[in-house]
């Protein structure tokens, strides 16, 4: 049998849970070739939301080829440009010797070297001296524009972790170069995300930025508590397996919505379940999974400094006003001012987010571990 739930990978098809409006939105701005910013916090699918708004185009549009590159562990900007160049050039081929003859065609002057691996799959570099590809980056940053007019193709270019060109050397001026080259393409279009919200929120609104306004900002929220109790009593089912609307509601709950969590409470409480769910089972996976997180936030929180941990254990305690005398007494959170700073380094450190009005914890598994394990 197995396994119907999954976690901490990109969904297939059958595990993709909702997300039909944000599916719809993405699939017309790649028709309608308008460039797309998506943001959301970690963990919320992102990934498999253009994997799968990606899948279902090339399938419906012979004509658009859709390329992804994740930039995480790119380090610099020389690496950038050569990923660019394979994503593009693979996605764009039939083969490797149309790769190999796309790459002489589109980047002679960069002389491309390619070379295989036992398995067949290639591997772009060039020869040229690195201080040339940096001075004069043009056909790579145009090779899918050229490439796209040549084939009579649309190519729709998806850069996962995007905010990673901020660790790169003179990443404004990276980023000038790119939205320079970027905005002229009328066969391209741009899909760009990433992980650090609120790095992505600076770069693409704030008017000094050179990707200011670049393309339309797509906000994702989180999947509704009822379609989570449609998914997983549906999977449940499809196991020869039973749980209630009221105990799949409880596993949402818990796990706040948050997609990851959710597919791994989901899980352990099947794991745990020989024909049907009792709720005293979910309430047992839960504590589960927070013990085993429990290094992991033990260490998380050690970095922190005495002050930061305070105004956490104020907003676990659901205090609204946290630069009032009052609350800023209580906790020992000096000014108000040092309550400002508290709050923008934990909001940067994708700790908590400010939703809707109110602080969050974006983990909740270390909301409801520093609540029951750690300030107890």
């Amino acid at each position: 049998m197995s396994i119907p739930f999954i976690y901490g990978k990109v969904a297939a098809p059958i595990n993709f849970t909702n997300r039909k409006e944000e599916l719809v939105h993405l699939k017309r701005n790649f028709i309608a070739q308008n460039n797309t910013i998506l943001i959301s916090p970690r963990r919320w699918g992102k990934t498999s939301l253009v994997q799968k708004a990606s899948n279902e185009i090339m399938a419906e549009n012979k004509q658009i080829k859709v390329c992804h590159l994740d930039i995480f562990n790119i380090q610099n900007e020389i690496e950038f440009y050569t990923k660019l160049a394979d994503a593009v050039l693979k996605v764009t081929s039939n083969g490797w010797e149309e790769f190999a003859k796309s790459a002489k065609n589109f980047l002679s002057r960069m002389v491309p070297q390619i070379s295989f691996s036992p398995d067949m799959q290639t591997e772009l570099s060039f020869g040229l001296n690195l201080k040339e590809i940096l001075k004069n980056p043009d056909d790579i940053l145009d090779l899918a524009e050229k490439i796209a007019k040549a084939k009579k193709i649309k190519i729709v270019i998806c850069i996962d972790e995007f905010q990673s060109i901020a660790s790169f050397n003179k990443p404004l001026q990276i980023q000038k170069k790119l939205r320079a080259h970027w905005q002229h393409h009328s066969h391209v279009t741009y899909c760009l995300y990433g992980s650090k919200r609120h790095m992505l929120t600076d770069v693409f609104t704030n008017p000094s930025m050179p990707f200011y306004k670049f393309g339309d900002i797509i906000l994702l929220e989180k999947i509704k508590t009822y379609d989570w109790v449609k998914f997983i009593t549906k999977k449940f089912k499809d196991t020869h397996k039973t749980i209630s609307a009221k105990e799949a509601q409880t596993i949402a709950e818990l796990a706040d919505n948050h997609p990851y969590y959710v597919q791994q409470l989901a899980q352990q409480v099947w794991f745990r379940t020989d024909k049907t769910c009792k709720e005293e089972t979910i309430f047992q996976a839960h504590e589960a999974i927070t013990d085993q997180l429990g290094l992991l936030f033990a260490n998380m929180t050690e970095r922190l400094s005495s002050y930061q941990v305070k105004l956490l254990h104020a907003i676990i305690k659901k205090e609204d006003q946290l630069s009032s005398q009052e609350t800023m007494q209580k906790y020992n959170l000096g000014s108000s001012a040092n309550v400002v700073r508290l709050k923008k380094t934990l909001y940067e450190s994708e700790i908590i987010n400010d939703y809707q009005g109110a602080l969050h914890f974006l983990d909740p598994y270390y909301h409801h571990w520093l609540n029951t394990r750690f300030f107890i």
